[in-house]
Parts: C-alpha cells; structure tokens; sequence
C-alpha cells in the first residue's frame, strides 16, 4: 500500500499546481450549499469558521516561509533534495506548507458547504497530500538515511511540536520581502477564490438579485488586491524584492507549494 501511494504521489507532485485548484473549482461549480434550516446561522457560522481557517493555512506558510524558505519546484517535476532541511517552522512539523495547504482547503470546503467538498473533496485532498509526502520519504530516507530517521524521529509528519518554538522564532530573522516576493500570487489566489464563493454560494441560493450586493462588496475588495498584486509583482520582476540568490544555502529541499 505505500508503494502505491508513493507511485500516485510522484505522479501527483507533477500534475498538483493545475490539479488541485481545478478539482476544488470544479466541485464548487457542480455542487450546491447544504440546506440548512433553524435557530442557529450555520451557513454564516461556517463561513466565518472557513474564513479563519484559510487564514491559519496562509498565516503558517507566511511562517515558513519567512523563517526558512526552501525550493518548492523539485528538480524536473520529480522530487529532489540536496540537502536536509531542518531550520525554522521544519525544525518543528516535516510538512508545514502541506498542513497549510489543507487548512486552507478545508476552509474553502467549509466557506461552500457542500456534500461534494465533505465526501469527495477533503477524502482526496488527504490522501493526494499523504501519497505526496510518501514519494518525498521514500526519496529523502533513501538519500539521507540516518540523518533523515533521526530527524522523524524527532519532528512529526503533520503535528506540531511547540517544544523550542519561542528560540526557533528569537533566532530567526524574518525575511518579509521573502515572503512578499514568494507568496504574493498563492496570497492572491487564495482570496480572490474566497471571494468567488461568497458571491457564488449567494448567487446558488437566492438568485442574482440578491448575490449583486454581495458580489459589489468583493468587486469593492478585490479590486485594491488586484493592485496590491501588480505592486508586488513588477517589484519582484525589478528586483526590489531581494532575488532568491541569497536563499540558496536554504532552498535545497523540495516542498511544493500546491
């Protein structure tokens, strides 16, 4: 069985940036909200809920990445590594952009409250992710060996061990054009996704009539974002972000960023 996942895991770290949004875009659009009736406003509930965990997602990455930033596109599509990482947020999960990325997603599952997110769409979010990390152990047990057992021994896969967090933080320097200059477009995508399922969840229960205010206020936000994104890309395109040149010593152990 880990055989398997780790084959479908090395076909998924090649397809996962174009894979993984469309899955979720699609269930989005072939699915309706839960009807849900009673004293209690779960729909706004749950939004608020999404919203806070797509948050934490991103909040983490931000993390991780301005902490110790390392190289998220393997080599060739395939996983690749040359040098073990263990600095920062790693020093204290394996998997910190995964487990990003999943909160993230769920949010995203909960802000739409569907079936169709629930049964399909976390199911697969978890054993794509779990498959993934699967190749990448196979890949790094076999060329690190002991150091990479040791280091499992020592950090969960997906937990979070607090223990020396406050002295990992104090003796770092965090790097914000780093992030800025890494994760202005995930930022974007995310929110502007965020957006489109309040306005579309709207438009799917009550009709246009009633989604045109909602869809108002997100044109109304994410408009300055579309600006804030044009900003921090010719930024990163002139160079005034700072280049990855710096971030080498770092950025030699894949993690993708899907």
């Amino acid at each position: 069985m880990r055989r398997a996942l780790a084959a479908l895991g090395r076909f998924l770290f090649k397809t996962r940036n174009g894979l993984f949004p469309a899955v979720f875009f699609v269930l989005a659009l072939t699915s309706r909200p839960i009807a849900r009736t009673g004293p209690v406003p779960w729909d706004r509930v749950l939004d608020v809920l999404g919203v806070l965990l797509a948050a934490a997602g991103q909040a983490l990455r931000v993390a991780v990445i301005g902490l110790a930033y390392i190289r998220r596109g393997g080599l060739n599509k395939q996983v690749y590594a040359d040098r073990l990482v263990q600095e920062g947020i790693f020093a204290h999960c394996r998997n910190p952009l995964y487990v990003g990325n999943f909160l993230a997603l769920t949010g995203f599952c909960l802000i739409h409250d569907s079936w169709a997110c629930y049964l399909v769409g976390i199911p697969i979010f978890v054993l794509a992710y779990v498959s993934i990390v699967l190749a990448e152990e196979d890949f790094l047990r076999t060329k690190f060996g002991a150091e990479f057992e040791e280091y499992c021994r020592r950090v969960p896969r997906f937990g979070f061990r607090f223990q020396g967090l406050s002295e990992t933080i104090a003796g770092s320097r965090f790097d914000w054009r780093r992030v800025v200059r890494k994760e202005y477009g995930s930022t974007f995508s995310g929110l502007t996704f965020v957006l489109f399922l309040f306005v579309w969840d709207r438009y799917l229960v009550d009709g246009w009539a009633a989604a045109r205010p909602t869809f108002l206020v997100a044109l109304s936000i994410w408009i300055p974002c579309v600006v804030c994104y044009l900003v921090a890309r010719r930024l990163k395109k002139t160079s005034r972000l700072g280049t990855s040149t710096a971030e080498t010593p770092l950025e030699e152990r894949y993690r993708p960023s899907a």
